[in-house]
């Protein structure tokens, strides 16, 4: 067996050690929330909670457009974020000076999608940023954290938990064995778990056995979601952009895809159907472009092999590229995100979501 066989194959006994240590620390901290010994803070207003028990992956942040879109048509809603990777502190609203720095590409991805419907705000810490936002909103209805599903500081009226189809948490690890951030019955926490990612067409077998091994008690409701893409959109369309439609490509064009999101594995499998030719330029999640970056997008578009060449990014990505001052001037017109869109799977299940969250928010 070579080296790296050798390595694949002895991690796991490697890193199972630090996976305990993880646990324990994670049981404690839950069990101090749950004994009332680290403080609980609830608010008048009601406050719904999005997300996940993994690291990165489960379909995050269009779940939270797809609810604060929904529910936007009914109540005054604000949106709460930490801002990952921002390089500012403190509580900041959304608007249209905005950036990726300013505020982090998640947030400003949700605040160029639904503003001025909904308003977007980061905080690092929850609380205060719920103050804050009663302060300056008093006419709130309903507040909705984003990725908050650790951040117990903060007591939801509703707590909706996340879980990617192809990676369901009863088949994981806690960390850095795995990627769950806490332990698998820690689900127990959430009023509503919603299924992500999933195939269209599945079939009943899927969501029974599904519903199985998750084992949900019986004041949970679950919940089974699909990502639906739309039509290609450029990045930069004030850079002269060409009209392309992805139907139109043939065998004799070439794509570039570039992804830095958590899991691009369903982002890249959309594009496999198509019959034009497919290269992938892989980065981490959140990933900053550099300079260099930029001249290796530069360098593997130029060796792409077709007639026609364009690239085709993700949403989160799209935000910031846009926002990159090293972009490629010479790519600009050439560049484009395809959004996502949340469709429940059961014709009805957009409805009794949106009611169920409503009707537990309202109690």
């Amino acid at each position: 067996m070579n080296l790296k066989g050798t390595i694949h194959k002895t991690l796991p006994y490697l890193l199972k050690p630090l996976s305990w240590l993880y646990g324990a620390v994670t049981m404690t901290r839950n069990w101090l929330f749950d004994k009332n010994v680290l403080p609980v803070e609830e608010f008048d207003v009601p406050v719904v909670s999005v997300g996940n028990l993994t690291v990165g992956g489960t379909g995050k942040t269009p779940h939270v457009e797809y609810i604060a879109g929904m529910l936007s048509t009914s109540y005054n809603i604000v949106v709460l974020s930490r801002g990952y990777k921002r390089k500012t502190r403190g509580f900041i609203i959304a608007n249209s000076n905005s950036t990726p720095d300013s505020i982090g590409d998640e947030p400003l991805q949700i605040y160029l999608k639904l503003g001025p419907r909904v308003k977007v705000a980061v905080c690092e810490n929850r609380r205060k940023g719920i103050k804050e936002i009663l302060r300056q909103f008093p006419d709130t209805q309903l507040i909705l954290l984003d990725d908050a599903f650790q951040h117990r500081y903060v007591k939801p009226k509703v707590n909706i938990l996340l879980m990617d189809f192809a990676r369901p948490i009863y088949k994981d690890a806690l960390l850095p064995l795995g990627r769950l951030r806490e332990s698998a019955h820690q689900i127990s926490r959430a009023d509503m778990v919603v299924v992500t990612k999933c195939p269209h067409g599945l079939p009943p077998i899927q969501y029974r056995i599904v519903s199985k091994y998750l084992d949900l008690r019986p004041y949970q409701k679950l919940y089974f979601s699909s990502l639906s893409y739309g039509d290609l959109t450029p990045v930069f369309p004030n850079d002269h952009p060409y009209s392309v439609e992805l139907e139109l490509l043939t065998r004799r064009d070439a794509v570039l895809l570039v992804t830095g999101i958590a899991n691009p594995r369903g982002f890249i499998k959309h594009f496999k159907s198509y019959p034009f030719r497919v290269k992938v330029a892989h980065f981490s999640d959140h990933h900053d472009f550099s300079r260099e970056d930029m001249d290796d997008l530069i360098r593997k578009f130029k060796n792409l092999k077709g007639e026609r060449k364009i690239i085709i990014t993700t949403e989160k990505d799209a935000v910031r590229m846009a926002y990159n001052p090293y972009f490629p001037v010479a790519l600009k017109h050439s560049t484009f995100y395809i959004p996502v869109k949340v469709k429940m799977l059961d014709a009805l299940d957009d409805n009794d979501f949106l009611s169920d969250i409503t009707a537990s928010a309202n109690k």
